[in-house]
């Protein structure tokens, strides 16, 4: 494993590269650590991902020294608990529009003092046994992002970067742009406007951001603008492309 967690190095400072993974496959998982990623973000949000298949995704990933992070159906105390129970080092929370949400997040992910996520040391994260330093640990090196994907949480920046505990603001291009009427749109100047206004803020703060790039263009300019935790595709949509350009370059036969 790596000497510093994930959290521990976008905290100091560093950038780190990922991907979403939809499927059920710890293939995929080696794959994205043999390519030289990060992390892994297991959506349980939009994908088919469920508890018992993201924990055997989440040890694949670990042992190419890939970061797992699950991200949950929603803010939801249970989701979020046996996420991190299952043993991904991060957890991130989708639909966070203002502080009482933030909160929210920080209260299930984080042990006391910080949070009052749920004990149990008997789990995946604790080594199944546990240990004296176990709450401390898991509150020193687990990552909580929470994801601001609508107009009224650019909005509320403000307040959501202002809750202790949260450690990245993901922002969403994909909801952003529809929450601004123009779904899909994600290039669009409004889209990248409200994203460099949270980048800006963020920079004043101190806050780690997060953003998605559909590809290394887009990427390298969120990169430019101070992003550090950058998540660069999504598994499904990167075979099917891949597969597509191939066949484009293909001069197939003609039948008659």
């Amino acid at each position: 494993m790596p000497a510093l967690s994930l959290r521990q190095r976008l905290l100091a400072g560093e950038s780190a590269v990922g991907t979403f993974q939809l499927l059920d496959s710890t293939m995929v998982s080696e794959m994205i650590g043999v390519a030289g990623m990060d992390f892994v973000i297991y959506d349980q949000e939009h994908g088919p991902l469920t508890a018992e298949t993201t924990l055997e995704l989440s040890t694949a990933a670990q042992n190419e020294d890939v970061a797992p992070i699950v991200r949950v159906r929603e803010n939801d105390e249970a989701e979020i608990q046996r996420a991190l129970d299952i043993g991904a080092v991060g957890v991130q929370v989708p639909q966070v529009e203002t502080r009482a949400d933030a909160e929210a997040a920080v209260e299930a992910a984080r042990f006391d003092p910080i949070g009052s996520r749920g004990l149990s040391q008997y789990v995946r994260a604790g080594g199944y046994v546990g240990s004296e330093t176990y709450t401390d640990d898991q509150n020193d090196e687990t990552l909580l992002v929470v994801q601001v994907e609508g107009e009224r949480g650019v909005e509320n920046i403000d307040e959501i970067v202002a809750v202790d505990g949260i450690d990245v603001v993901f922002l969403g291009p994909y909801d952003l742009s529809q929450s601004l009427g123009i779904p899909g749109q994600v290039t669009h100047d409004r889209v990248e406007d409200l994203m460099l206004r949270v980048c800006e803020r963020a920079a004043e703060t101190g806050t780690v951001v997060g953003a998605f790039a559909d590809d290394a263009e887009i990427a390298t300019k969120w990169l430019e603008a101070g992003v550090q935790y950058l998540t660069l595709g999504v598994d499904v949509a990167l075979f099917t492309e891949r597969l597509g350009d191939l066949v484009d370059d293909i001069d197939a036969p003609q039948i008659d």
